[in-house]
């Protein structure tokens, strides 16, 4: 056989092999077709809003805001992690692909000994005349390459670059969590800075009162029970004054750590920017949407690796067919090798190897391939429920929000302006001190309510974008 018609032979065999693993078909979505629509959820368009398509430096206008996220996506060191995790993958679906091919080596050798040379150009034998013989070789070929008649390497190289995909959707999935974790860390600065200067400004507020007490018990005109009120009020608002300032100090140190690096003192918000983040999105109702999610995307992926592993473990059940060859050339001296002096030879050999007995070890891994890919299909349909849900929670927030910030400006007005009149009838006399205190108490709770009611907004704009698959693209 000549070494053309060999190699047609080989590849034919390699080419030929079949495929061991079922079909792969995309499990049904477990959710119903549209997202949820009702009292509670704002209304939606028709058609697919496409939110992964809007960049996050659309949706961030803020330029402060912009630089945080930019530092973060190149400094945080849970996304470095992610990063060198995928080019594990990476590396391990090269290693598996290879096995599809043949290691081919090169073996030079060369011996000098006393002997003679036959006339392939090796040893003959050895000889006591004292004369000194070289001799030169060189082979090439591979050893037990497997034909894939069965699709077993072709399917261990499938899942691993299933697992490859996976790792990289698990990384967009961890840049898209970042990106809101960084957002909403850099809002929560600025509401703890709003809170607290809230909270500065009913000290002063209630110092006025407490010394306004104290000069009119000295006067006559108020008593020690009027006093001691609008201490305990001055002394609960030096309590609030000091979690507060804790409370904006942590929220700095937790964006200082999603950013991964310092962050310039004109990054960091000193109030809560409404305008941060865009105002509304253009949600669609179909909830296919989801399945462009990175996290679920990751989780299909590893379906089809635990589906390709099944075709690995069928094919096992098969015999093994190997093939082994060796070229070499041969001479007695090195300046031959290559010419016509030296000797050229050839050969390869094929073999098959069939398990009779290994006590059940084969259909075994069988067994557990098939049980890991009805483990992966539980897992999908679980994250696009989870995905559902995410969004579904989102939205029911989304659609009473902006009713909620509404009634609580509505309520700080009302209760200044109480708190005003209040303030007015104890001055002349028509209203008890303890009256006015208490309107203080609710314009204080009142504020301090519409700071949360400020961010929750923020932070709910922020999640719908990235529950929606937004946060990819800069």
């Amino acid at each position: 056989m000549t070494r053309r018609a060999i190699t047609l032979a080989m590849t034919a065999l390699a080419a030929g092999g079949c495929s061991m693993a079922p079909t792969y078909h995309r499990p049904a979505a477990p959710v119903a077709a549209t997202l949820p629509q009702g009292p509670s959820y704002p209304a939606l368009t028709e058609g697919d809003g496409a939110i992964d398509a809007i960049g996050w430096h659309a949706f961030f206008p803020d330029p402060r805001l912009q630089r945080v996220i930019a530092t973060a996506l190149a400094s945080n060191r849970d996304l470095r992690a992610g990063i060198a995790n995928v080019e594990v993958a990476r590396a391990q679906y090269h290693v598996a692909r290879a096995a599809q091919l043949p290691t081919i080596n090169a073996v030079p050798s060369a011996s000098r000994y006393h002997g003679s040379v036959s006339a392939n150009g090796y040893t003959s034998g050895y000889n006591n005349s004292g004369n000194t013989t070289e001799a030169f070789g060189i082979s090439s070929g591979f050893a037990a390459f497997e034909i894939d008649l069965w699709g077993r390497v072709r399917s261990q190289s499938r899942a691993a670059i299933e697992a490859w995909l996976a790792s990289d959707e698990g990384h967009k999935a961890a840049q898209t969590a970042l990106v809101a974790e960084v957002a909403t860390a850099w809002a929560t600065v600025g509401a703890r800075a709003d809170a607290l200067a809230v909270a500065r400004d009913t000290l002063a507020s209630r110092q006025q009162s407490l010394d306004l007490a104290r000069a009119r018990e000295t006067q006559g005109v108020g008593t020690g029970l009027a006093v001691a009120q609008a201490e305990l009020l001055m002394q609960t608002a030096q309590s609030d004054l000091a979690a507060y300032t804790t409370a904006l100090a942590q929220a700095r140190n937790a964006l200082q750590l999603l950013a991964g690096a310092e962050l310039p003192a004109a990054d960091v918000p000193t109030t809560l920017d409404d305008d941060a983040v865009l105002h509304s999105l253009p949600v669609g109702t179909p909830s296919a949407v989801l399945l462009r999610r990175p996290d679920v995307l990751a989780a299909e992926h590893q379906l089809q690796a635990a589906n390709a592993s099944i075709g690995a473990a069928r094919a096992a059940l098969f015999p093994t067919i190997s093939l082994t060859s060796l070229v070499g050339l041969a001479s007695g001296s090195l300046s031959g090798l290559f010419d016509q002096g030296g000797t050229f030879n050839y050969g390869i050999g094929g073999s098959a190897t069939q398990t009779l007995f290994d006590g059940g070890a084969k259909a075994g891994n069988l067994a557990a391939a098939r049980a890991r890919h009805d483990a992966a299909v539980a897992q999908y349909e679980k994250a696009v429920q989870s995905a559902f849900s995410d969004v579904a929670n989102a939205l029911a927030r989304r659609g009473t929000i902006d009713a909620q910030l509404a009634a609580q400006n509505a309520s700080v007005t009302s209760a200044q302006r109480a708190a005003t009149l209040t303030r007015a009838r104890y001055d002349n006399g028509v209203d008890t001190s303890l009256a006015a205190l208490d309107a203080e108490r609710t314009v204080y709770a009142a504020r301090q309510s519409l700071v949360a009611t400020r961010l929750e907004r923020v932070t709910n704009m922020v999640t719908l974008y990235a529950v929606l698959g937004g946060g990819l693209k800069p």
